[in-house]
């Protein structure tokens, strides 16, 4: 049977018995990974694998021991309940070892769950999966996680009080993150509200969202556009200790003064333009976004950037001023700019 992630997503909810196998298949490792070890932690339980219910068998083993796959799926284990065999990282050399192993299948015996990396359509281990009648593939793609498989993983983590404000920046988050940082993330938000009866909040979801390296050059920007001309050079000297160099300083701080602009030019205003910014502005830093580009407007913004543009210019000339300073200077400006 051909399957989709919803599909899956119901089988790790509730497994089916009755299916004697699954191949689960995809581009990203990370992300094919935790869809089968969700699968089988629901299909064996959280005490599956200290009651060896769980037999893992690398695809490279195939070649030394072809019937290891059907004397895993037909073994009797000690302890009582379900079993699964999971074979990794398959290809399409283990296509006829895994048929064997589907053919003979009864109820009871172990269910086979098979990943791969990214298959063809010609790919005979993938045909095998789509026709079989008791067995089924599922291609996982980059695709972002949806709300409801956020839902899903948050109410799986302990949390069930989630705020609206909270969900949506979740799900911008998860568009930004790789699945195993988001996963992580939703652990931590756990962790963070363990015991905590109050619903998840936005400003929960920023303190737990991994920091980014771009954290403490972010506190300089945030400075400069909010006029806070005293913090800068503070924040400058910490940044240069860190080895951080102007150019780079550069870079972030036209990175920021654009987006404010793409904000303000929308149509519908700063509230629209901040909606549809890429990648997606949550949390806290939404609302100092939308304030700072309510607060410069068109005209002034446009000045900033012709400002950073000049100060880039010098940067990267022959120019013997220090480059740091050169950086002061211009975001000291800025930050007087926005002030009148």
């Amino acid at each position: 049977m051909k399957l989709n992630a919803r599909d899956l997503a119901r089988l790790i909810a509730k497994p089916d018995p009755k299916l004697s196998g699954l191949l689960i298949y995809g581009p990203d490792a990370m992300r094919v990974a935790l869809k089968r070890q969700d699968l089988v932690s629901a299909i064996i339980g959280p005490d599956g694998g200290a009651e060896m219910r769980l037999d893992r068998l690398p695809a490279a083993e195939l070649r030394r021991n072809p019937a290891v796959v059907s004397d895993a799926v037909k073994a009797v284990g000690f302890f009582p309940g379900p079993r699964v065999v999971l074979l990794e990282d398959a290809t399409d050399t283990a296509t006829d070892i895994v048929a064997a192993a589907l053919g003979d299948w009864r109820a009871g015996d172990a269910q086979l769950v098979v990943t791969a990396g990214a298959l063809k359509a010609t790919s005979k281990l993938r045909k095998l999966f789509e026709g079989a009648q008791q067995a089924g593939a599922i291609a996982l793609y980059d695709d972002p996680p949806t709300r409801e498989e956020i839902e899903a993983s948050l109410h799986a983590a302990g949390l069930a009080q989630i705020s609206p404000d909270a969900l949506r920046d979740l799900t911008a988050l998860s568009r930004v993150l790789d699945p195993g940082d988001f996963r992580q993330t939703l652990e931590k938000l756990a962790l963070y509200k363990h015991g905590d009866p109050t619903p998840l909040t936005s400003d929960d979801v920023a303190a737990s969202a991994p920091a980014s390296h771009e954290a403490a050059i972010d506190d300089l920007l945030q400075a400069v556009a909010e006029g806070e001309s005293a913090q800068i050079g503070p924040l400058l000297g910490r940044l240069q200790a860190q080895g951080v160099a102007a150019v780079t300083l550069a870079i972030m701080a036209m990175r920021h003064f654009r987006s404010l602009h793409a904000i303000s030019c929308d149509p519908g205003g700063p509230s629209a333009g901040i909606q549809k910014a890429r990648p997606p502005i949550f949390g806290p830093r939404r609302d100092r976004m939308l304030r700072q580009a309510q607060s410069w407007g068109l005209p002034r913004l446009e000045r900033a950037l012709a400002d950073l543009i000049a100060a880039d210019l010098t940067l990267r000339s022959a120019s013997n001023a220090p480059s740091m300073a050169v950086m002061e200077r211009a975001l000291i400006r800025l930050a007087m700019l926005v002030r009148r």
